[in-house]
């Protein structure tokens, strides 16, 4: 009976011992650095997927992961039902455990997307249709169903979204990202809307971004934006047109290439300033917050025309027949040179 006691607290000394061997084999591995084809690895796991199926998907990038016990470790751990579905990056140095906590814990990777102010609805449409990490899902959407979807009173989808550094996970969608920087401009204008300057010549939020898209493509100096829209203000007090070359190019559209002759100033388009009073129908491009401020606090003068100098500032002027000399100075004289 002795003997037979030695021989069972043998065994189960035995079956400890290999316990607490294969205890401390499991946590090595899963502590230990995964060998990876490259420092940085970028992988996707799909909705659904199973602990073995996310294995897979690792090794499938480039990492020499071990695929039952990867599954064994999310088991043991209660994380198997825990995973959820995204972009995710992992680095050299990453254990099979932080490997699965960061997908338990949704920490995926992230992405940037610039949208530029003063670049038009277009660009911003490009843009999302180049970038790698954002799903295409408005290939066969025409804007006014966009317009429809966003819930937009507006027409046209130009100037709508605001231009900022929207940061995403990678495989949201276009529309997404729009809608994003809808809602942005949106609550933009609105509190800036809302603190305007009284008694200026606009009749609605809208105007003021359609103003401030014009102050957005005729600024190239920072400092000139507020004194600008207060030319422009001044023109649409004494039913002066507007006169600005930005607006008339955006109406030519891609018959613009790169330079503005007079037959254009006088071909009439929605947008063409010369030949219509008043504001155009739209915005011409995306509205920083700077621009907008400066329209509905314009600086208060007796200006009614400026030109470019040439360094990015502008020269006003009171007069037509100094506005001539200026033009004259800045811009007939460079030609010259």
């Amino acid at each position: 009976m002795s003997r037979t006691k030695t021989v069972l607290a043998c065994f189960l000394a035995g079956l400890l011992l290999l316990a607490i061997i294969v205890c401390a084999g499991a946590w090595y591995w899963s502590e230990r650095p995964v060998a990876m084809a490259d420092a940085r690895i970028d992988y996707l796991v799909e909705p659904g997927s199973s602990p073995r199926q996310v294995a897979r998907t690792l090794k499938a990038s480039g990492m020499d992961l071990q695929e039952d016990a990867f599954v064994a470790m999310a088991r043991i751990l209660g994380q198997d039902t825990q995973i959820k579905a995204g972009a995710y990056e992992a680095e050299k140095g990453d254990s099979p455990r932080m490997l699965l906590d960061r997908m338990t814990a949704g920490d995926m990777r992230q992405s940037r997307l610039a949208l530029i102010e003063g670049w038009t609805y277009q660009r911003i449409r490009q843009v999302l249709r180049d970038s790698p990490d954002v799903e295409q899902t408005l290939d066969d959407v025409d804007d006014d169903a966009i317009l429809e979807r966003l819930g937009a009173d507006a027409d046209a989808a130009e100037g709508l979204f605001y231009p900022d550094t929207y940061v995403f996970t990678p495989g949201t969608t276009d529309f997404d990202l729009l809608r994003r920087a809808y809602v942005a401009q949106n609550d933009v204008l609105e509190q800036a809307w809302e603190e305007r300057d009284k008694d200026l010549p606009l009749r609605s939020a809208y105007d003021a971004l359609i103003l401030a898209s014009i102050v957005e493509k005729e600024t190239g100096h920072a400092q000139d934006r507020a004194k600008i829209a207060g030319v422009f203000m001044n023109r649409l007090r004494i039913n002066m047109a507007l006169q600005t070359d930005p607006t008339v190019i955006y109406g030519m559209g891609e018959a613009y290439q790169g330079r503005l002759r007079k037959k254009d100033l006088q071909q009439d388009t929605p947008w063409n300033t010369y030949t219509r009073p008043g504001l155009p129908p739209t915005p011409i491009a995306s509205v920083s917050r700077a621009s907008l401020d400066a329209v509905l606090h314009p600086e208060s003068h007796d200006y009614l025309y400026f030109v470019s100098r040439g360094d990015g500032t502008s020269e006003f002027s009171t007069s037509l027949a100094a506005h001539n000399r200026a033009v004259s100075k800045f811009i007939l004289g460079r030609n010259k040179q």
